[in-house]
């Protein structure tokens, strides 16, 4: 399928992100219910309620903002964006409550309230974080994100591929290496060490967020080749922009505890280059991202913007 015209400047860039994260707040508050659905026998209360409390009301929304985005300048339903957004953001939210567990990056506050673990208790938060993983998967899976299940079955694998072992769990596990937790893996990183990190831990799932959407649109090889550019520039620009946030700004407003990473030894490119190296190589990633959608018209716009966003941001 071939992009439909539908002509944005970057000024239409919030209000398109808020309108997004509106509408996948509704569907989450629908999927994250306490009827069982079709095929389960219950769900408990207590575990429907971390889940919520991990899923809903916060956050940006960014990751289901680029599938519903890029979905949409192929003529995809909104509703099927939708729902694949939702799926992406159900894993993302699945990693962040998993991430401020004891065991990993043990925080007591993610977007301003208390982490799943301190609002419930560590064991409901794991099985809360396994429980969004699933769902995630469900539905991917399900006929009403897509008619095809040769295209659901590729949004599954391009979902499993970058949230699982060589993708977002396996940098989390190059993370924890990287902190000296393990006597085989003690030793600093270098530059290209921390890039494969950093692109699997947090690039692989903004990329995977556009190659949903694209795929869901029935992008061909040339169009999916030029977004995977785009997203892994865009992965990379936000995660160098969130090392940045880490040391410049403070808890009130990231909504999260700051000044973490150098104090757990974690491996940034800020160490590598220097704050104002790292500076430098965010906005040439960024600008990168921008640079890959030279293919597409004014329908890709909000992307550009969306690039530009993530090396701008100040949460």
């Amino acid at each position: 399928m071939k992009p439909v015209s539908s002509p944005v400047s970057e000024s239409d860039l919030g209000p398109r992100l808020a309108a997004t994260a509106s509408a996948i707040e509704r569907l989450l508050e629908r999927l994250l219910g306490t009827a069982p659905a079709e095929g389960e026998i219950a769900r408990p209360e207590r575990l429907v309620a971390a889940m919520r409390h991990g899923a809903l009301a916060g956050g940006k929304r960014l990751r289901p903002f680029l599938t519903v985005e890029t979905a949409g300048f192929f003529g995809v339903p909104r509703e099927q964006a939708l729902r694949a957004g939702a799926a992406v953001e159900l894993l993302h939210c699945y990693s962040l409550v998993h991430d401020d567990l004891p065991a990993m990056d043990d925080d007591d506050l993610r977007r301003g309230r208390p982490t799943v673990h301190k609002a419930f208790d560590e064991a409901t938060a794991i099985l809360a974080g396994d429980a969004l993983l699933t769902l995630a998967f469900d539905v991917l899976a399900d006929p009403a994100t897509h008619e095809s299940g040769a295209v659901r079955a590729a949004l599954v694998r391009a979902l499993a591929r970058a949230s699982g072992l060589g993708g977002m769990v396996g940098g989390q596990m190059f993370d924890l290496a990287a902190e000296g937790r393990f006597e085989e893996a003690r030793g600093a990183l270098g530059e290209a060490e921390i890039r494969r990190l950093q692109a699997m831990k947090t690039g692989a799932l903004l990329a995977a967020s556009v190659e949903i959407g694209a795929r869901l649109g029935g992008a061909d090889a040339a169009a999916l080749a030029a977004l995977d550019a785009y997203g892994r520039a865009l992965g990379a620009t936000f995660q160098i922009a969130d090392d940045i946030l880490d040391v410049e700004a403070d808890a009130a407003q990231m909504g999260k505890a700051t000044a973490k990473d150098a104090e757990k030894g974690k491996a940034t490119l800020i160490g590598a280059l220097g704050l104002d190296g790292a500076k430098r190589e965010r906005d040439r990633l960024s600008e990168a991202a921008v640079a890959a959608l030279a293919g597409f018209g004014p329908e890709a716009e909000v992307l550009r913007a969306a690039a530009r966003f993530a090396a701008q941001r100040k949460s």
